[in-house]
């Protein structure tokens, strides 16, 4: 039977052939895309190891033993160039046997640094006052990709002596180069300190996995029911000449298996072909490495044998009433209606998902273990539940027509809802998959985005001295008041319209701008500044007229994150003269730019320069923009679901309606032959398409938002929020685009429904 179902399937002429091939090309595009994913997972971890060197200090190494390595003076910052993060580690030996970081031969000496190659390059092409005026000394050497997380990661180590380094009050002493990325971090240099948030990442690829391989099942599954009708007929006759059903089974699992093996092979040639294109992608903060995007032995296995057994249960499923009947199909019997327990599964997942709301595990296996069988139990039940809604439709449909189009369209979809649901079902989970990752995206955007802000304040770069507060809420550890030369230096460059110094308060009056206090408790004391200084910084507000200084928000910064209304026009006026203003410690230096890169990067040299140990200075919208990165990196994921999800479900939908529209010719043509005019049978096509689209998609809509809504419940504590214009362009357009798919195929009706069509075989 084996050297048969061979046969059958290399031999069995251009619609054998046309079949195989488009099996193929749907596993191998599942295959392709799974790979993708599990490379992706691996070269996230692979990425996190090489970039947890810089946890050095903030976590102690499991594998670190008493060491008796002199120590090394450490200190790591977070700098920036053009919205670009750079990881600023400066360190001192303090003996020869020091420890030496990953990627550089040895420690650089005072008046000396390793640069990435990425940071060399940008040094090199960029002006020396906007970039390299502010690292100390020469270049040493690069930093092999040992150290380095991804191809354009800008990072620098900068030699010190320990005298110097050692004054600052942020450097610390480690005795080992840790190797361990801690899960959580705070603070302005997270992102450089802990890297990248690869259980997050797994998470959410997990779910990508998910939401984009059912598509491609239900792809699979329709390509092999392509002819299916002829082949049933054929199983059949097997059958009734003495085929038994295991024989049938092999018959079609051979076709199925020679398929699926063409598919993963021509699968594995895509993942190889297009792992440079996905490489490039930057969803973790940097590009990865080529060869980090590997596949482990279980990666492989898993792949080579699973979707051959997967795609060989989709063939027995889809010509099981072979396995059952074999007159049943040779007379063409009605099956049986679906029944309302279809539903069941659909509940089930919905139920699991409520079921962790307060009870979400706290490891990120475990929230994978419980979030992961949920969504399979939801995009199963769509397409469990499909066949069922599909079949109330139709009969509301031929309850409340009686046009000869509708009637037509309505019995056929009664007698048979699996059939009118299968075309469309790759649509529906499109559709459920893009509700529910729009609506987590949306609701976290509306969380823990930032609302949008002049450019005019995005483009100010801010010096903050504080480090930490008193009891009394006055700020601790401030650097003196700029000198003048610095002062000067900053009006000259080009596009720097103002400069604005805000000074402590001995007044202890309270900040103008603070919220609640029985959210946000006592008020901290303002800050004080000149208002001839402020005149110069229109967009965060100014004086009254006729004062000399004003209270202002302490953290001048935050005036980018909150909303415009929470922020006085007018800030009040101060009982201290400018002269007086002049001699107290300094919070922050303000420097308003006129956004280009010349000024702002050049303005930020300078503070660097003058206050050189003290965090580097940065603007608003870089602050802005690294608080929104990670939602940012999962929007591209979820803009990576829609765009593949449609197009594939675009291509089941064809290959559904052209294959439906040869089974039926036949009848097709027996109707053309009574009389039936050739644009009643099209409306009958167009309907038994559009009928379960509709029915079925404003189910899946509705549980996809719900299970957004649930996992964003369980998970982060959010509640839902209402989508933007683009979400409902884009499932319009998907609507219209499935309904131009299904008007695409209607003129093979004339082709296929000709006289000579309705002979008897």
């Amino acid at each position: 039977m084996i050297r048969l179902g061979l046969r059958l399937t290399l031999a069995g002429g251009r619609e054998a052939a046309g079949r195989l091939t488009l099996i193929a090309a749907a596993v191998a595009l599942g295959v392709g895309m799974l790979l993708g994913t599990l490379a992706a997972i691996n070269g996230t971890d692979t990425q996190n190891a090489r970039n947890a060197w810089l946890n050095t200090g903030a976590v102690a190494s499991p594998s670190a033993t008493a060491s008796t390595a002199d120590p090394l003076w450490w200190l790591l910052r977070a700098d920036n160039f053009d919205g670009r993060t750079i990881g600023r580690v400066d360190v001192a030996a303090s003996g020869p046997q020091s420890p030496v970081p990953p990627g550089i031969p040895r420690l650089p000496g005072p008046g000396q640094f390793y640069a990435s190659p990425a940071l060399s390059e940008l040094i090199r092409s960029t002006p020396a006052a906007e970039l390299a005026a502010r690292f100390p000394g020469r270049q040493a050497g690069t930093i092999g990709p040992a150290a380095l997380p991804g191809p354009d990661s800008l990072i620098i180590i900068i030699g010190h002596s320990p005298d110097q380094l050692s004054k600052n009050r942020e450097a610390e002493r480690v005795t080992s180069i840790t190797d361990v990325t801690p899960s959580s971090c705070a603070g302005p240099d997270c992102g450089v300190r802990v890297g990248i948030d690869a259980n997050g990442i797994a998470l959410v690829l997990s779910v990508v996995a998910v939401a984009l391989i059912f598509p491609v099942l239900i792809l699979i599954g329709t390509a092999t029911r392509l002819s299916a009708a002829r082949r049933e007929q054929r199983f059949a006759a097997m059958r009734l000449v003495g085929a038994t059903p295991r024989q049938i089974s092999v018959i079609s699992a051979v076709e199925s298996t020679v398929a699926a093996v063409l598919g993963v092979a021509l699968g594995f040639g895509l993942f190889f072909l297009f792992r440079p294109v996905l490489a490039a992608v930057d969803f973790t903060g940097t590009r990865f490495f080529t060869d980090d995007l590997s596949l482990g032995l279980s990666d492989v296995l898993f792949v080579a044998a699973g979707v051959p057994a997967g795609a060989v249960v989709v063939a027995r499923i889809a010509l099981r009433r072979v396995q059952i009947s074999p007159l049943g199909v040779t007379r063409r019997v009605t099956p049986r209606p679906p029944r309302v327990y279809r539903l069941l599964p659909l509940a089930a997942g919905l139920g699991e998902l409520a079921y962790f709301i307060g009870r979400v595990p706290e490891s990120i296996s475990g929230q994978i273990g419980a979030f992961i069988p949920g969504a399979l139990l939801v995009l199963a039940g769509i397409v469990i539940a499909g066949p069922w809604l599909t079949m109330a439709g139709a009969r509301v449909l031929a309850r409340r027509t009686g046009r000869p189009a509708a009637l037509v369209a309505g019995r056929r979809l009664s007698d048979d809802p699996r059939a009118g649901f299968r075309a469309v079902s790759g649509l529906v989970l499109a559709l459920c998959v893009t509700s529910g990752t729009v609506g987590v995206i949306t609701a976290m955007a509306a969380e823990r985005g930032l609302p949008k802000s002049d450019a005019a304040i995005g483009n100010t770069v801010i010096a903050d001295f504080v480090h930490g507060r008193a009891a009394s809420g006055q700020p601790v550890a401030v650097a003196a008041p700029p000198r003048d030369a610095v002062q000067a230096q900053l009006h000259s460059i080009p596009g720097v319209r103002g400069v604005t110094v805000i000074h402590t308060n001995p007044l202890g009056t309270p900040d103008p701008a603070w919220g609640d206090p029985d959210e946000f408790g006592p008020p901290h004391p303002a800050g004080l500044a000149s208002c001839a200084q402020l005149a110069t910084t229109p967009a965060f507000s100014v004086c009254p007229p006729g004062a000399e200084s004003a209270s202002v928000a302490p953290n001048f910064g935050g005036f980018g994150y909150g909303p415009p209304n929470s922020w006085p026009r007018v800030w009040p006026a101060a009982a201290i003269s400018t002269r007086r203003l002049q001699d107290l410690p300094v919070q922050q230096v303000v420097v308003a730019t006129d956004g280009s890169k010349q000024a702002i990067e050049r303005a930020r040299t300078v503070l660097a320069n003058a206050y050189p140990d003290e965090l580097i200075p940065d603007t608003i919208a870089e602050e802005r923009a690294w608080s929104s990165r990670n939602l940012a990196e999962f929007q591209q994921l979820a803009n990576v679901v829609i765009l593949v999800s449609f197009p594939i479900a675009g291509c089941s939908l064809a290959v559904s309606v052209a294959g439906g529209l040869s089974d039926r010719k036949r009848p097709f043509s027996l109707l053309r032959l009574t009389g039936v005019p050739l644009g009643v049978l099209r409306r009958v096509v167009l309907l038994e398409s559009a009928v379960p689209l509709l029915a079925v998609a404003l189910v899946a809509i509705g549980t996809g938002f719900l299970a957004a809504q649930l996992f964003l419940q369980a998970q982060f504590g959010y509640s839902l929020r209402a989508p933007g214009p683009a979400y409902y362009l884009t499932v319009l357009g998907g609507l219209v685009t499935s309904l131009g798919i299904i008007a695409s195929t209607l003129p093979l009706l004339r082709r296929i429904t000709g006289p000579e069509t309705a002979r008897n075989e």
